[in-house]
């Protein structure tokens, strides 16, 4: 069985405490690696290595971290093939999907190339006589960021190529389900020539995730995962005096209005609630039928959703791979089973599903549930999984004030021909993110990504503009150079702008 290892100082480092957590290839459920967990004292040695490393990066010139940038992005165009099997090996999404989520992670890193542009600061001259004001943009220090199992190459590139393209020094904690996708960005990251202690990944639980949140050295920290997780990162991070930017969990609602493409939005329904097994916190859990649509949409989703072909994520014949691990298949699978005595109608039932040859493997398959009940656990909680939702409403205003009832406020989107009725929505929606005939709108990299409500902890969503705010804090510097034919003299009045 393959032991992992830390990535600190440049280089690899074996676990030393003791203790380990199994890695699945979730299309066979047989465990074929295992990850060490950090000690406190193995996340200070990375901690440190990141504040040695600030040292000499801080102060680095921006071209020579765009030249480091620039041979990353080519480094992994080459071997993004190569991290696509990673993803697909541990988290069991098919390898189209594993593409695109490498892809979506190169969009940051292609943001992080332009840093010279985004971290320009302001002037202006003659304020008052002779005194001119600067404001410029320095980096924090050391910073860390905690990522999560379903995206486990993309999430952690929405932090660190930013980070250090502003000049800090980054710690990571990848989800010990699916580490070495992060493990090799970070090999990747120094063949490109980023110093030494630069980027340190550091494997772990619980023990590390505290240790990050409490550690002095540590300034900041970027999380993405579940509310109530987020939320604990928050307080604690708050606690111990760092900046915090945590990113939760999500409900998303697909508003269908009569005069839409029923054929476009069932196809779109699919492709959003279905995708990468639906674990992703863009996912559409819920469609919202308004009208007289809900028989004929229901019914146009479920003729897709029984066609759809579940496998290893290996096979190209694959639509849609397995879940995480047994776990997570068995609680998605619960709120299938119970949906009916809660009084939804299940239309399409994939819990049973298996995989001939892969029995052993997490695979469920799809389901479709109708006239769900706000009250039903299959409303109320963030599955994760592929689970869809369809509820009804007799109006718009009906629809959007059960959308916006929600605690969540990630994404949302609405499909209609009607532009009035689009830009109405977008404006009255209590969402971070919004799609018009767009399923999963998650913005592109130099836009931000974030939600509202419990979605999001934090004053700064994620990369974009407000990842640059994030990893950079701001100063004001004012000066005046006399002119030489000045007298100077003393003066105790309060000065003015004159």
């Amino acid at each position: 069985m393959q032991n992992m290892n830390h990535w600190i100082g440049g280089k690899p480092v074996e676990g030393a405490s003791g203790r380990f957590g199994p890695v699945y290839n979730p299309a066979t459920g047989a465990q074929e690696k295992q990850v060490p967990f950090a000690s406190v004292d193995e996340v200070d040695a990375a901690v440190a290595s990141a504040k040695a490393a600030f040292e000499s990066w801080g102060t680095a010139s921006l071209a020579k971290r765009t030249t480091v940038l620039f041979k990353y992005r080519e480094l992994l165009d080459a071997h993004r093939d190569e991290i696509a099997e990673l993803i697909t090996a541990e988290h069991g999404k098919v390898h189209s999907d594993a593409l695109g989520e490498v892809a979506r992670g190169m969009e940051i890193v292609e943001l992080a190339c332009s840093v010279p542009q985004l971290v320009k600061g302001e002037l202006s001259t003659q304020v008052s006589t002779r005194v001119d004001v600067a404001a410029i943009r320095q980096p924090l220090g050391v910073v860390a960021g905690i990522t999560p199992f379903n995206f486990p190459a993309m999430v952690p590139m929405w932090m660190f190529p930013l980070a250090i393209a502003c000049g800090n020094t980054f710690v990571l904690k990848p989800s010990e389900k699916d580490p070495s996708a992060s493990y090799r960005l970070a090999e990747l990251a120094s063949e490109a020539g980023l110093p030494d202690g630069v980027l340190n990944v550091v494997q772990g639980d619980k023990v590390a995730v505290d240790r990050l949140l409490e550690h002095p050295d540590i300034t900041a920290v970027s999380f993405v995962g579940s509310t109530p997780i987020a939320k604990y990162i928050q307080l604690k991070g708050i606690e111990h005096g760092k900046r915090v930017q945590a990113l939760g969990g999500a409900k998303n609602h697909m508003l269908v209005l009569p005069d839409a493409d029923l054929d476009f939005a069932a196809d779109q329904a699919i492709n959003a609630a279905y995708g990468s097994a639906g674990e992703r916190c863009m996912a559409v859990s819920v469609v919202v039928a308004v009208g007289d649509t809900g028989d004929e949409l229901v019914d146009k989703i479920a003729e897709r959703a029984k066609g759809l072909k579940i496998g290893p994520g290996s096979d190209a014949a694959s639509e849609m791979g397995p879940l995480i691990t047994r776990e997570h298949r068995d609680k998605v699978a619960s709120y299938v089973t119970g949906a009916a005595a809660q009084g939804a109608e299940v239309v399409v039932d994939g819990t049973g599903f298996t995989v001939p040859g892969h029995e052993d493997g997490f695979f469920i398959g799809v389901s479709l549930l109708d006239k769900v009940p706000v009250t039903a656990d299959a409303y109320k909680d963030e599955i994760f999984g592929p689970v869809l939702c369809v509820v009804r409403a007799e109006t718009y205003d009906e629809a959007i004030a059960l959308i916006n009832s929600s605690r969540w406020g990630n994404g949302t989107a609405i499909f209609t021909r009607d532009g009035g009725a689009a830009r109405r929505f977008q404006l009255e929606v209590q969402a971070g993110m919004v799609g018009v005939n767009v399923p999963i709108p998650v913005p592109v990299g130099y836009h931000s990504f974030g939600g509202w409500k419990d979605s999001l902890f934090g004053d700064h969503h994620i990369y974009g503009n407000d990842g640059i705010a994030f990893y950079t804090q701001g100063k004001v510097i004012t000066t005046r150079w006399p002119d030489p034919a000045d007298g100077g003299g003393i003066n105790l009045g309060f000065p003015s702008n004159s």
